[in-house]
């Protein structure tokens, strides 16, 4: 059965996402199925869309008559996604209008095909983990949110002294200029650039990566599902450092303050329009070399 309600997610920046915009409102329209937005973003297209084309997301349609979400643009248009349906069962659908893409499902010249799969409601849903994130001064609980790729503390100004735990216990100290804590899915993202393994998304597991830390033991850290990540500051050693959750959303923390994160119960709802096959997409996003591979498959045919 196809969707009655779609949340449709993209921005006026880029002409190829007004125009994608434009055919999915369209599309949708005459299929007879509801287009719903956030109010910023019906606002930014009111001048590209037909009038009253659009319904509100919280006001005419609430998130949990949401039956799917198609994104229009890149991962950072799909980490907001994920912002407007936390805490829902909405899955989210992606058609990349960016460069990397890692999280869409199919690419701009796909749209068309999509919106006919996503209408007659043809999709299988993946779940990924998250990370719950909490900061707490002594006791007392300062911050709680969620990040989708990673949580990160980083220095403001100067470099952080940080102490680490794993489940309540010392692990190791240094200084540096932050720490990456991520997800599977978020190991293609800043844990990658900072130096981190890429996890296979199937892998229940939480990265810890270092940012130019001043110790010998500065490798990447790969833990458990259940395992729970403790970073301090330092108080003596350290200025106020910032938190940030998918690059998106900024939490001051101060020297004494702990953030401790670990995976939540909520889960992100990828919708799959067909097989994907993880491998595929590591080599087609970073362009990998695989000629060596190739002409091996047809030896050995």
């Amino acid at each position: 059965m196809g969707p009655k309600h779609i949340l449709v997610v993209s921005h006026t920046a880029r002409t190829e996402a007004i125009k994608a915009t434009q055919l999915t409102v369209a599309t949708c329209d005459a299929a007879g199925v509801t287009v719903v937005m956030a109010a910023a973003d019906q606002k930014a297209f009111a001048a590209y869309l037909p009038a009253n084309s659009v319904k509100t997301l919280g006001k005419d349609i609430a998130l949990a008559q949401i039956d799917i979400a198609l994104v229009l643009g890149g991962d950072g248009t799909i980490l907001r996604a994920a912002e407007l349906v936390h805490g829902s069962e909405c899955a989210i659908v992606g058609v990349n209008l960016g460069h990397v893409g890692f999280l869409a499902e199919l690419e701009h010249q796909e749209l068309t095909a999509a919106l006919t799969q996503v209408l007659a409601g043809n999709f299988v849903v993946e779940e990924r983990s998250t990370l719950a994130v909490q900061v707490f001064d002594g006791d007392k609980l300062v911050t709680e949110t969620f990040a989708v790729n990673e949580a990160t503390v980083e220095k403001t100004n100067r470099m952080i002294e940080v102490a680490l735990g794993v489940d309540g216990r010392p692990l190791t100290g240094f200084g540096c200029d932050g720490v990456v804590i991520a997800t599977a899915t978020g190991s293609t993202a800043y844990a990658f650039s900072a130096g981190g393994p890429v996890l296979w998304p199937g892998v229940a597991a939480t990265l810890v990566v270092p940012l130019a830390a001043h110790a010998l033991f500065n490798r990447p850290l790969v833990l458990g599902p259940q395992q729970v990540v403790e970073t301090r500051l330092v108080t003596a050693n350290s200025s106020d450092a910032a938190l940030w959750c998918d690059g998106r959303r900024k939490f001051t923390v101060q020297p004494g303050q702990r953030v401790v994160v670990q995976q939540s119960a909520e889960k992100l709802r990828l919708a799959r329009l067909h097989e994907g096959i993880f491998t595929d997409r590591l080599v087609n996003k970073f362009n990998l070399p695989v000629t060596g591979w190739r002409e091996a498959m047809r030896h050995d045919r």
